[in-house]
C-alpha cells in the first residue's frame, strides 16, 4: 500500500498538472492580503473571498484536479493494467490513492484558507476554515476518485457537480443542499467559529453524517468498481 501511495505521489507531483494547484491558493491569499492592506472591514469582503472563492472554487477545483489525477491518468493510458497484475488487494490500491489525494488537497487548501481566515479575523477563524477544508478534502476526494473509475469524463462531470449542483441548485433550491459538500464545509467552519461571514444552510448533524456517507460510500463503490476491471483494462 505504501509503495502504491509513493508511486502515486511521484506521478502526481511529477506532472505539469501540479502547477495547476498553485494559482488558485495564491489568488485567494493575495485577495485577502490586498483587502487587509487597504484596511477594509472583513465584513465587506470576508464572505466573498472565503465562501465565494475559497469554499466554492479553490477547495472543489483543487480536489477535482487531484482526485481525478491520482487514478484517471492510469485508466486513460492503460498503466492501470500493470498495477492490477500485482498481488495487491483492490482495497489497498484505492485506499493508497485516496490517501494521496486527501493529503495533497488538504495541504493545498487548508493552508491558504487558514491564512485567509487569519487576515479576515483571527487565528481561531483560520483554524476553523482549515479544519473545514480537511473535511471537504475527504469528501471531495472520495467523490472525484470514484468519478475517475465510472466515467471517461470525470473532470467534466466533476465540473457539472461543482458549477451546476453546488454553484446554482444548492443556492436556490433548498432540498439540494443536503447533497452539497460545499454546504457541509460552510456549516462545519461556522460551528467551529461562528461569524457573520459564514451562513450555515444545513445542520451540523447533516453535515457530519453526509460527509461520512460521501467518504465511505464513494470509497466502497470505488473499490468494487476497481475489482470489476479485467486485465484488458475494461470492466466486466
Amino acid at each position: 500500500m505504501s509503495t502504491v501511495a509513493l508511486i502515486t505521489a511521484r506521478g502526481l507531483f511529477g506532472r505539469r498538472r501540479v502547477l495547476l494547484l498553485l494559482p488558485l491558493p495564491l489568488l485567494l491569499v493575495g485577495l485577502a492580503a490586498m483587502c487587509r492592506s487597504y484596511d477594509l472591514d472583513p465584513g465587506q469582503w470576508g464572505q466573498s473571498v472565503i465562501v465565494g472563492l475559497g469554499f466554492a472554487v479553490v477547495l472543489p477545483v483543487i480536489a477535482l484536479i487531484v482526485g481525478t489525477g491520482v487514478l484517471g491518468s492510469e485508466v486513460d493510458d492503460g498503466t492501470l493494467v500493470h498495477i492490477l497484475t500485482k498481488p495487491l488487494p483492490r482495497r489497498d490500491i484505492i485506499l493508497a490513492k485516496y490517501f494521496v489525494a486527501v493529503v495533497a488537497t488538504a495541504v493545498t487548501t487548508a493552508v491558504p484558507l487558514f491564512l485567509t481566515g487569519l487576515l479576515a479575523g483571527s487565528a481561531s477563524l483560520g483554524a476553523a476554515l482549515a479544519a473545514a477544508a480537511v473535511v471537504g478534502a475527504l469528501a471531495y476526494s472520495a467523490l472525484f476518485l470514484l468519478l475517475s473509475l465510472v466515467t471517461r469524463r470525470p473532470v467534466l462531470l466533476g465540473l457539472v457537480y461543482i458549477l451546476i449542483w453546488e454553484g446554482l441548485l444548492s443556492r436556490w433550491v433548498s432540498g439540494t443542499r443536503v447533497l452539497s459538500i460545499e454546504q457541509y464545509v460552510i456549516t462545519i467552519a461556522d460551528k467551529i467559529h461562528a461569524t457573520p461571514m459564514l451562513t450555515a444552510n444545513v445542520s451540523l448533524t447533516t453535515a457530519a453524517v453526509m460527509s461520512a456517507l460521501f467518504v465511505l460510500g464513494c470509497t466502497v463503490i470505488a473499490i468494487n468498481r476497481l475489482g470489476s476491471f479485467s486485465l484488458a483494462g475494461e470492466t466486466s
